[in-house]
């Protein structure tokens, strides 16, 4: 599973919405590929995030206004905002994030281990010079309170050892993914659904 992840990484294999995705990624780590800047310091990703808009705008990627009478709720990381009966636009400053590369990582690991609520790049937006990625989301509506020894349980079956919380690490892949809690990890008719995770590759990943 690993080989596969690092070839969704590197943009050489498929993933479901993972086309814009990796090639935003390809490009900022081709053009961040000489920099000589530690890539978790903020002046990294201030100087990506200038990348990143020459990328925009060469595209035409910089997403219209958001219908603010849509607006749902909001958490640290991103606003949610609903497009329709069945979709939600999330919009996400990768705050959580070093560098925009990672946040993009994230979206490509969620759609691979969560491919019924992946993630669909729609573009950027821009509001009062802060740049938020613009991902639709597939609506779930939960119609039970998650259990989140059940959420434990799956983790574990799938290689996620519980660390902390509701935080997981799988030591074969070298990836955490933090923040599985009731509000991130809805339970629709008995199935988990994943709407928000957060995923950290670690160095071992490469190995």
């Amino acid at each position: 599973m690993k080989h596969e992840l690092q070839r969704v990484i590197s943009g050489k294999s498929e993933v479901r919405h993972g086309a814009a995705i990796q090639a935003a990624a390809s490009y900022l780590k081709r053009s961040q590929g000489a920099s000589k800047l530690v890539k978790n310091s903020k002046l990294y990703k201030k100087q990506e995030t200038e990348v990143l808009k020459a990328y925009i705008s060469n595209n035409n990627w910089w997403f219209p206004d958001v219908v603010i009478e849509n607006y749902i709720s909001e958490g640290a990381e991103q606003k949610v905002y609903l497009k329709d009966s069945r979709t939600v636009l999330k919009l996400n400053d990768a705050i959580y994030y070093n560098s925009w590369e990672d946040y993009l990582n994230n979206l490509l690991l969620h759609n691979y281990f969560f491919p019924d609520t992946a993630y669909e790049l729609l573009g950027f937006y821009n509001q009062d010079d802060i740049i938020f990625a613009v991902v639709a989301q597939p609506f779930v509506k939960a119609t039970e309170k998650t259990d989140l020894e059940g959420v434990k349980k799956f983790m574990h079956s799938n290689g996620f050892l519980n660390t902390k919380n509701n935080d997981y690490y799988n030591p074969d892949l070298c990836i955490i993914l933090e923040d599985l809690h009731d509000e991130n990890v809805l339970s629709e008719n008995g199935v988990l659904q994943f709407i928000d995770t957060v995923f950290f590759i670690q160095e071992g990943f490469y190995v």
